[in-house]
């Protein structure tokens, strides 16, 4: 049986816990202290860096056809602002020329007196009447113009231009030039429809174009054939019946080198 503490020494050994225990917590008490004294302060972080927007090239403005005079049978103001705010709806690159009229009052394939002031061109295909821009590939200049004319009927050339329409588009000087031709309107179709034609020549003597158009004649009954004068020499232009174009095309592919150079052509 455990022996009985007496209750002084009871108290003073509680007394002396209690001490301890405070002399405990006190020095923990500092430590921590301590610790917190010897924290850095947090950093404040970099700023997030925003990104830079991609430099964009501006796009160049649309390209303005330079106002020219409107002779009779030229172009308008009308004309000029569709050009400006429209995209061609064709484009052909070819050499161009220019020509005059052999003789005075002579009238072009539009039934209109041709007229050298006139903003106008010829083209073998393209509707009468076509609205197009013509470019010279080698200066830049450029000038709107109406299809009036038929021709150029040279091998290897696309159109031929009035005087006005070769001054307004430096081709005047050299006669024979690179161009980029612009379609932008056409009062009809050019795909389908139209009336078609094939002109042959040229020739230098009468006599060989009344041969080539007696034997066209025999080869193709029921076209049209005629043989007409140009200047210094003789065409011949044969008409399938009804004008159609797949007969046209035919003629053209199957006449020999010998009865001249075969251009198909549009008639309206």
């Amino acid at each position: 049986m455990r022996a009985a503490v007496p209750l002084g020494r009871k108290y003073r050994r509680l007394a002396c816990a209690a001490g301890l225990a405070a002399g405990l917590m006190g020095v923990s008490g500092c430590h921590h202290r301590e610790n917190t004294a010897q924290m850095a302060p947090p950093q404040a972080l970099p700023p997030v860096q925003q990104p830079v927007p991609a430099a964009t090239t501006p796009e160049p403005p649309p390209v303005r056809i330079p106002v020219t005079p409107v002779p009779p049978g030229g172009i308008s103001a009308a004309d000029l602002n569709y050009v400006a705010t429209h995209r061609p709806i064709l484009s052909e690159v070819g050499y161009a020329t220019w020509y005059t009229a052999p003789y005075r009052g002579r009238r072009a394939a539009n039934g209109e007196v041709f007229d050298d002031l006139a903003m106008t061109a010829a083209h073998r295909t393209l509707p009468m009447g076509s609205l197009v821009v013509v470019t010279n590939m080698s200066t830049g200049q450029s000038s709107a113009m109406r299809i009036s004319d038929r021709g150029p009927f040279v091998e290897g050339r696309m159109l031929d231009l009035t005087i006005a329409s070769a001054k307004a588009t430096g081709i005047y000087r050299t006669g024979l030039t690179r161009v980029r031709m612009d379609v932008y309107e056409t009062p009809k179709p050019i795909n389908w429809g139209g009336r078609w034609c094939v002109q042959v020549g040229a020739f230098h003597d009468e006599r060989a174009a009344l041969k080539l158009k007696e034997q066209l004649l025999r080869r193709y009954p029921g076209s049209n054939v005629i043989e007409f004068p140009g200047e210094n020499s003789y065409w011949v232009r044969i008409r399938p019946e009804g004008d159609d174009r797949e007969m046209a095309e035919y003629i053209a592919q199957h006449l020999q080198p010998v009865e001249g150079d075969a251009f198909l052509t549009r008639l309206d």
